[in-house]
């Protein structure tokens, strides 16, 4: 598996946040987080990951979000809940990962997340599609 760090794509970068639950790198419209091993990641780190995403773009500026999971972790799926009820929303949503436990987690998320979540299993390819998804919303607007 690729990390973020590691790609040409990573000249773009605009800010890099390390959290105690993984790291979140911030382009233009675009997070890509690694979490980290043993994680569970829940509403109050997801929060935490929103707020700088809206110091970084602003409120109004769609968002795609891509979950590159380098590594196993845990998602509680019903925190999506929480994310919508707080009105927050992704534009564009999309995970790396070719893993059993990457595919189960998966499985669950999407019986939450209201949008649809499109599966890559390499992450320069998972951001080529959410950069041009970001460009033709951004020309709609």
């Amino acid at each position: 598996m690729k990390c973020v760090k590691n790609l040409d794509f990573f000249k773009n970068i605009k800010e890099v946040w390390e959290f105690e639950f993984g790291v979140f790198y911030y382009f233009d419209g675009l997070v890509i987080s690694e979490i980290k091993e043993g994680v569970v990641f829940d509403w109050e780190m997801a929060e935490k990951a929103v707020k700088v995403a809206h110091q970084v773009f602003g409120e109004d500026q769609p968002i795609a979000y891509i979950s590159n999971r380098i590594n196993k972790y845990y998602v509680v799926p019903t925190d999506w809940i929480k994310f919508y009820k707080n009105r927050h929303q992704l534009s564009f949503y999309s995970v790396v990962g070719s893993t059993q436990g990457s595919f189960a987690s998966l499985v669950l998320e999407r019986m939450f997340f209201k949008n649809s979540i499109r599966q890559f299993n390499d992450l320069e390819e998972a951001i080529a599609w959410s950069m041009e998804k970001i460009k033709k919303r951004k020309q709609l607007a």
